[in-house]
């Protein structure tokens, strides 16, 4: 006869002992949308409970932010001006740029952490420089990314994430940012970046989505894990502190790959789809909010240490209870 083993007594310092993971509000990092105008806080149709801010409006949301326990914010910017080159994205006083100024003239609480990126500021909506082929220039795009960088940093981003998926545009922003004396910046690149679905709502939020075609060519085939594997190293021999997969919930698999594969502080990126498709099913009472937690739970539990989410909110309020 087979033999049980003892169930472990469901104490609380038992539960303590055997945990192998949980949620806390330091893993968590909340994007904010950025948009160009005064007093405006506004709803966005695809992502519920996520707004639209105006600098302006920052000082509220900083203090509800503050009072929600979330330290750790990524900024991504909304401009009313596009052109081929995304000037704006670079802009002394472009929109990101002063979101940066004036979370850090409210509080030096809030880490700012920015996004880098050309897609929703070029008019044609894709991550870079285009050549007359309609093919990115990934090596000219390189210098504009750099450039966005270090004007963020000289903002006051304490920390830039390049989305981009260019090739060697992380040895391209360390080098820039080291000889602008920040080489204590740090560079948290979306490394794993796949083509995925699940982008939807985020492309309307920021009004990035492509005019023609799409970003397959330089973003990953998601039926691909051995290239995730490959991007990642890439990225830590040009120089990137922390390596990101991004979707999360489809690409578990990815996260504990790159986890088992690197001692690196490995972020994931729980993206819009798959926020707004769970948020609105707990909205229409198809599931318990607790089933967001669970969600986020699974992305910590696959091994990332850092979580972006528009969950940050509802995970204070749970946690709080």
């Amino acid at each position: 006869m087979i033999k049980r083993p003892r169930r472990l007594r469901s104490s609380e310092l038992v539960r303590d002992l055997v945990r192998e993971t949980k949620i806390e509000m330091d893993n968590l990092i909340y994007p904010l949308f950025i948009v160009e105008g005064e007093n405006i806080k506004k709803e966005i149709p695809s992502l519920p409970d996520v707004y639209h801010l105006s600098v302006d409006k920052l000082e509220e949301e900083v203090k509800e932010l503050k009072e929600f326990g979330i330290k750790y914010v990524m900024l991504f910017g909304v401009p009313n001006e596009k052109d081929e080159y995304g000037k704006e994205a670079y802009a002394e006083y472009g929109i990101v740029q002063r979101a940066a100024r004036a979370i850090k003239r409210i509080t030096k609480d809030i880490y700012v952490i920015t996004d880098i990126c050309m897609c929703q500021y070029t008019s044609h909506g894709h991550c870079g420089i285009l050549r007359p082929n309609g093919y990115v220039d990934n090596d000219k795009t390189l210098e504009y990314l750099s450039r966005i960088a270090l004007s963020h940093v000289k903002a006051g981003a304490d920390m830039v994430a390049p989305s981009d998926m260019m090739d060697g545009r992380i040895g391209h922003m360390r080098k820039t940012l080291d000889e602008a004396g920040y080489e204590n910046t740090p560079i948290m690149s979306y490394s794993a970046k796949y083509a995925s679905s699940f982008y939807g709502p985020f492309r309307d939020a920021a009004h990035s989505a492509p005019s023609f075609g799409d970003r397959r060519s330089y973003q990953m085939d998601p039926a691909n894990t051995d290239e995730a594997v490959r991007e990642v190293e890439l990225d830590i021999e040009e120089g990137a502190d922390i390596v990101m997969v991004k979707p999360a919930l489809s690409y578990l698999d990815v996260i504990r790959r790159i986890k088992d594969n690197f001692n690196m502080p490995i972020a994931a990126y729980n993206v819009s789809g798959e926020y707004s498709m769970l948020k609105l099913a707990v909205k229409n009472g198809l599931l318990d909010e607790k089933a967001i937690m669970e969600s986020v739970l699974s992305i910590k539990r696959a091994g990332a240490d850092i979580i972006i989410t528009y969950f940050a909110k509802d995970i204070a309020r749970m946690l709080r209870k």
